[in-house]
């Protein structure tokens, strides 16, 4: 039986990266703008620890302003805010960032909603998101907008008339890949954990993308035969090996069972090395976006 082909994300977001440094340049050179993205963590994460230090060392090495503001777990609401304001007002900023999940006792809804939406690089402000759902000029969020890329390069530009099912309804993947699936022309269903016979939903879809956080959910029997398969799912879980796993050793899974998807999917993302490769670059993408917006270009 034929293995499904590979999506490569690093190969699209060293691409994408290339291309921001190159329009980077250009801005720098013809308008004296530099576009600056600022990254606000709170608190120790190591997770979140790590994102942020990639989304620095990128956003300078594409020749990019960028700041990275970090809080301790106890800083208070107003503080948070204050900051996020501050950042609204300065002018060497495009590109704003606050750094998910807050520590307990924040209010993530209120850090976002201050965060003006012209700077709302992460496209969760509700502005940005009526917008997109209006098939407006947005900024939209990352992951959603690399997962557009890696299927367009897979399938070709177009994209009309395929059908699309998303499983998972979170606002920062779910329903906004479904909004630009629909911008797309594709016929959309989102479906939950709440849908009936999901397995079945699932077997309809040309392009299947698992948003849900759920380890390994979708089996392969799932999937639609020669199916275009987007993993969005990033799980550690133990290793398969009893004695590995009794070694407390872990990795990196997906939404979908990887090992029974590729024998019947027609193009699947790994995890990792899928789509998560292109969430930080399309940061990138979207603060030199919000860099020609504000400046007017």
């Amino acid at each position: 039986m034929s293995e499904a082909k590979l999506i490569d994300g690093r190969v699209a977001a060293d691409s994408l990266r290339s291309q921001v440094a190159s329009e980077v340049a250009d801005l720098k050179g013809r308008f004296g703008v530099t576009p600056g993205l600022a990254v606000v963590l709170v608190g120790d994460d190591p997770a979140s620890q790590v994102y942020v230090r990639s989304k620095g060392e990128q956003s300078l090495a594409a020749g990019m302003h960028s700041v990275t503001h970090r809080l301790s777990a106890d800083t208070p609401q107003d503080i948070l805010i204050d900051l996020v304001r501050s950042l609204n007002a300065d002018p060497a900023i495009h590109g704003i960032l606050v750094q998910m999940p807050l520590p307990h006792g924040l209010d993530e809804k209120a850090v976002v909603e201050a965060i003006d939406p012209d700077k709302d690089v992460d496209g969760l402000h509700v502005v940005n998101a009526g917008r997109l759902s209006q098939g407006l000029p947005a900024l939209s969020p990352c992951t959603p907008v690399g997962c557009m890329i890696l299927l367009r390069q897979t399938l070709g530009e177009d994209l009309s008339g395929l059908r699309a099912v998303v499983v998972g309804r979170s606002i920062l993947v779910g329903r906004p890949v479904a909004q630009l699936l629909l911008q797309a022309d594709c016929t959309v269903t989102i479906a939950h954990s709440r849908t009936r016979d999901l397995a079945a939903v699932c077997r309809e879809a040309d392009i299947l993308v698992a948003a849900v956080g759920r380890p390994r959910m979708i089996p392969g029997d799932w999937i639609r035969p020669g199916a275009t398969v987007i993993d969005v799912g990033i799980n550690r879980v133990p290793f398969d090996d009893p004695a590995k796993a009794a070694e407390g050793r872990t990795k990196l899974v997906g939404d979908v069972d990887f090992k029974s998807a590729r024998h019947i999917a027609g193009a699947i993302t790994p995890v990792p090395n899928g789509v998560g490769p292109m969430t930080v670059a399309c940061l990138l993408a979207n603060t030199v976006t919000a860099a020609r917006r504000i400046c007017g270009l």
